[in-house]
């Protein structure tokens, strides 16, 4: 085990959770295969990343997460309400499907139905977790520079 500690340019293997503030677990590795990522590589977000910061192999520690430090606040004009025709026919139309748009730049844009009213179909495209505090427990196995192989 060494000391390096957690920057940009190093690779590290950990577990993690993520949970709600009601102890709900969103994601997590513990009991499986840890994770393995290079800093600044966009597999974690980069408020994440800043919370493993100096952290050393060996480290296990909990943050709590504010919104603003992890998906943003639920924000009301990411509700879009389109007409039931603009959807295939064939298309299941519910409060919690998820559905794929497209952006402006073609860039793959899921959208979460929030209601469905006669012929009018809201979409919500905030985050799921948008406006949620969470608990981010980690726990560092291996630090290393990135780049090298083993």
């Amino acid at each position: 085990m060494n000391d390096l500690p957690i920057d940009k340019g190093t690779r590290v293997t950990l577990h993690f959770a993520l949970k709600f503030e009601d102890g709900e677990t969103v994601d997590a590795t513990f009991g499986k295969e840890p994770a393995t990522l290079e800093i600044g590589d966009e597999n974690l977000p980069e408020n994440f990343e800043a919370y493993l910061m100096g952290l050393k192999a060996g480290d296990h520690k909990t943050f709590e997460v504010p919104p603003e430090k992890a998906f943003g606040q639920h924000n009301p004009s990411n509700l879009q309400t389109f007409k039931r025709h603009e959807f295939s026919a064939d298309m299941v139309l519910e409060k919690g499907v998820v559905i794929s748009f497209a952006d402006a730049r073609q860039q793959e844009l899921p959208g979460v139905i929030s209601r469905v009213e006669g012929d009018e179909v809201e979409v919500d495209f905030n985050h799921p977790l948008a406006g949620r505090t969470l608990s981010f427990e980690v726990q560092i196995i291996d630090v290393e520079p990135a780049g090298q192989t083993h």
